[in-house]
């Protein structure tokens, strides 16, 4: 994908003026009036929605457009969001076309309405984003290429412009408790910016939730240290290439990053043969997704369990009713299911 570098606040389409009064007001000439006229607005989905209500804490509130059991990407808005929004005081979001229905909908913003704040939480972990490579399956790559050799020698004239063009990046960093916590804080800091009378308190809310977030990181370390084996198999996309690439560990997976891929029956026997060979017990599985891979996997290798692990760019009814939160995902689902997948217990 190309990402393109936006400010963390924008008015008018235009990089907010340094030290210039009515660009840090909530809303067109409320310079003058205070925080009273900032109570929040929506944030794009699930994560961003739960950090901006702990960041603002009971001075506003943001909502989440995107349905319980829905996740923010792939997800299409209907005709009156942009009108809801517009009528709000902020839009928080992640300027990646993954989530292309907010991308459009922040330059909007941008362009036509300069009194809500638009605040994009990749704008200082763009440097940490990873590639999402959407193949998988060599051994159908390898065909793919072969018949499609005069293809690929034109596409190599092209090259440089479309890696500049056409880089992808892996959409899922707020998996990595340690990229959460600067998200977070540019959250704080765009909302402190566009109600300056509370930026105090929004700076010390997100403080004190990195510390939660530090809570988590150790919690991934610790399963990455006592782990009996390196691997383990996630039975659906990747998600979590980004957790690999903090604490050292592998995840497997017959389907590779991209929703859209099918694993070949190649792929799963790979899988399965991995499974056995390194004495895998628990196929884990995107709760957000179908089992039937995972339980295909178990019924056919040594496994005996799946276990549900979560990207945390969603939630689902039970999650919703119990009152979990992006931390409640990853400590209450993801770490006790990756301390089992990777023998960390």
């Amino acid at each position: 994908m190309t990402h393109s570098r936006r400010s963390v606040l924008k008015r008018g389409g235009g990089l907010l003026a340094a030290g210039a009064a009515t660009s840090l007001a909530g809303c067109s000439g409320a310079a003058d009036e205070g925080s009273a006229e900032f109570d929040g607005g929506y944030a794009a989905f699930f994560t961003l929605n739960d950090w901006a209500n702990e960041v603002v804490g009971d001075r506003a509130s943001f909502e989440d457009p995107v349905e319980v059991g829905r996740l923010g990407h792939g997800w299409t808005p209907d005709g009156t969001l942009a009108a809801d929004v517009a009528s709000t005081d902020a839009f928080v979001y992640l300027d990646s076309p993954e989530f292309a229905w907010a991308q459009d909908l922040a330059a909007t913003l941008e362009t036509d309405y300069d009194s809500v704040a638009v605040v994009d939480a990749l704008a200082d972990v763009e440097d940490d984003l990873l590639d999402w490579d959407h193949s998988h399956g060599s051994q159908d790559e390898e065909n793919h290429d072969e018949e499609n050799h005069d293809e690929e020698n034109h596409d190599e004239e092209n090259h440089d412009e479309e890696n500049q063009n056409d880089r992808q990046y892996d959409p899922h960093v707020w998996v990595d408790p340690v990229l959460a916590g600067r998200m977070v804080e540019t959250i704080a800091t765009g909302l402190g910016e566009a109600d300056p009378e509370n930026a105090d308190a929004y700076a010390d809310n997100a403080a004190a939730y990195a510390e939660e977030l530090d809570d988590v990181d150790d919690a991934f370390a610790s399963i990455a240290e006592s782990a009996e084996r390196g691997v383990a198999v996630i039975a659906g996309h990747n998600s979590f290439q980004y957790l690999e690439a903090r604490y050292g560990f592998r995840l497997h997976s017959p389907v590779g990053v991209s929703p859209q891929n099918e694993p070949s029956q190649g792929e799963i026997a790979d899988t399965i043969e991995l499974v056995n060979a390194e004495g895998i017990d628990t196929i884990l599985y995107d709760r957000f997704a179908s089992t039937t891979l995972a339980e295909t996997i178990v019924e056919n290798s040594d496994a005996t369990e799946t276990r549900a692990v979560s990207p945390a760019g969603g939630t689902t009814e039970e999650w919703n009713d119990a009152g979990y939160g992006y931390l409640e995902q990853m400590t209450e689902v993801n770490v006790p299911a990756f301390e089992r997948a990777f023998g960390a217990q």
